[in-house]
């Protein structure tokens, strides 16, 4: 049995000791930055984790990245559609009247590594309004775009998802709340377009986590955690996330969270959150 008097390494917590470990994921895009991405996929298994998720993978051919996952048996859950140029700022392109070509050349390209990754839900990043266009617009080609990709996807069983980001952090991207994006899937109508639920992101926006996901749990495809203020650990900084876990559990959430922060050090030595919970 669990003493729950236990104080856990490195500002993490413990779950009450009659509740299973909830199943994290390592985002090897901010997770074992140290190392060259390929390699990446071993040091997250050497250090427990079974599944991972990323930023992108269209700079290495898929087969090296499913190489990877088979020799350290690994599953991959989640990555994004092609964002644009993302060094010069750009999140996304489906809310570009614009680019509705290389949008769609996207999706094709994303439904082909998840095919082939094994991978059975994306992220479609909305994007920046572009200068000059009314967010109404905006709006309405998101939706447009959300229901072609969605289309192309769904016969292949794979998901599409989309994630409310703070603005703080990304100035004048199209989705920032969580009833925005709701209002959005509502709309679009496609049986597979499910919300990201970024805790980190959604305690800067609009707090009441707990509410949320309870109210939107059937809704919510993916969940992604780290702290604030910082974007760091989870217990580093002012959510609860021994509640939430606790909550999800309750719930009966048995999808995967990724572990979306940024390391206050070594990767490897701020896993005590994640240890603690073993």
């Amino acid at each position: 049995m669990m003493d729950n008097n236990i104080k856990p390494p490195s500002g993490g917590f413990l779950l009450p000791y009659n509740l299973p470990m909830p199943k994290f994921a390592a985002n090897l895009s901010m997770l074992f930055t140290d190392r060259p991405f390929l390699d990446r996929f071993g040091a997250a298994r050497a250090a427990g984790f079974e599944a991972v998720e990323f930023l992108f993978p269209y700079a290495w051919p898929a087969e090296q990245i499913a190489a990877q996952l088979r020799e350290h048996g690994l599953q991959l859950v989640l990555f994004n559609l092609h964002p644009g140029d993302w060094d010069a700022g750009e999140r996304g392109m489906a809310c570009h009247p614009d680019r509705s070509d290389e949008f769609q050349a996207s999706v094709a390209a994303a439904r082909d590594y998840a095919l082939a990754l094994g991978v059975r839900q994306v992220h479609c990043m909305a994007g920046k309004i572009p200068p000059g266009l009314a967010p109404e617009q905006a709006r309405a080609t998101y939706i447009d775009n959300l229901r072609y990709a969605a289309g192309l996807l769904a016969p292949h069983g794979i998901k599409l998802l989309i994630e409310p980001i703070n603005h703080f952090d990304m100035p004048g991207y199209l989705l920032n709340r969580s009833a925005q994006a709701l209002a959005i899937i509502d709309e679009a109508g496609c049986p597979n377009l499910f919300l990201q639920y970024d805790i980190y992101h959604m305690q800067r926006m609009e707090g009441e986590l707990s509410n949320t996901i309870r109210a939107n749990l059937p809704r919510i495809a993916h969940l992604q955690v780290a702290d604030t203020p910082g974007r760091h650990e989870p217990g580093t900084g002012e959510i609860n996330y021994r509640h939430l876990y606790t909550l999800l559990d309750q719930l009966g959430y048995d999808g995967w969270i990724g572990c979306e922060y940024n390391p206050a050090g070594d990767t490897r030595a701020g896993l005590g959150w994640l240890t603690a919970l073993t």
